[in-house]
């Protein structure tokens, strides 16, 4: 199996302006240098976390989409971010993965953040995508997602979790604790992509983006600044890990209801 090759942009957002965020984000991913095959951007990177779904919300392969799939051929990888879309009469809080040829697959949130009121205004996903690049198989989550075990749970059957956030200052120490946390339990590198700055009803970030280990060893962390950072993941590390601890065989089954 190949390494993988992974890029973490840790950036401010504007407050609900997508055109403003798109033209940022097409800088920074443009800036890249390093050969990369999978990037990651914040959730809602570009309307920042709001619940003004009927000024923001786009169609299913919007302007937004769009612009992804142009960027992901443009770069020849893989891309990730999640926008506000309506769909039958619904909103969600959509990841995308857009594939390096321009084919994608989505996940809608499923833990929805009550205490922001989430959860009145968007519709929750009901099933997980484990999408695969390069034999790699990744798990990409939603902020709020990362409380829940259960849900970002696996059997040996991901090699890569995700989480893509706005997840405010104040609990930081939970954002940085409980990425560890998947990433032992689940013996697998865990991503997580989060925004700094303030947002437009004054909530600060700190971002803590993060790449950490199999065995909750932080490889990279940073907070407060914007950072573009591209990270060679090791299969043989990983594989060895697994091979030598195997936690994963004695794992509990169990199923998830709806």
């Amino acid at each position: 199996m190949q390494d993988l090759n992974v890029t973490i942009i840790q950036s401010d957002l504007v407050w609900e302006s997508p055109n403003e965020n798109r033209t940022v984000f097409s800088q920074k991913i443009d800036a890249i240098k390093e050969e990369t095959d999978l990037i990651i951007l914040p959730e809602m990177f570009t309307t920042a976390f709001t619940m003004n779904v009927q000024k923001l919300a786009e169609q299913d392969g919007g302007r937004t989409l769009k612009w992804m799939i142009n960027k992901a051929k443009d770069k020849n990888a893989d891309l990730i971010g999640s926008v506000i879309i309506k769909e039958g009469g619904s909103y969600f809080n959509r990841l995308y993965w857009v594939k390096s040829d321009g084919k994608f697959e989505h996940y809608d949130k499923r833990h929805l953040f009550r205490m922001a009121g989430e959860h009145k205004i968007y519709s929750a996903g009901n099933s997980r995508l484990i999408s695969t690049i390069k034999g790699w198989k990744v798990l990409p989550l939603v902020c709020y997602d990362l409380r829940f075990p259960v849900w970002s749970r696996g059997r040996n059957n991901f090699d890569i979790i995700v989480f893509i956030a706005n997840w405010p200052e104040k609990r930081s120490s939970h954002w940085r604790l409980l990425l560890k946390a998947r990433a032992v339990e689940n013996q697998a590198y865990a991503i997580g992509v989060n925004r700094i700055g303030k947002d437009g009803l004054g909530i600060g970030y700190r971002g803590d983006s993060a790449i950490i280990g199999p065995l909750g060893n932080v490889i990279k962390q940073g907070a407060h600044n914007e950072f573009t950072h591209t990270e060679t993941l090791s299969w043989k590390k990983l594989d060895d890990y697994r091979k030598k601890f195997p936690v994963w065989k004695d794992a509990d089954s169990f199923k998830i209801d709806k």
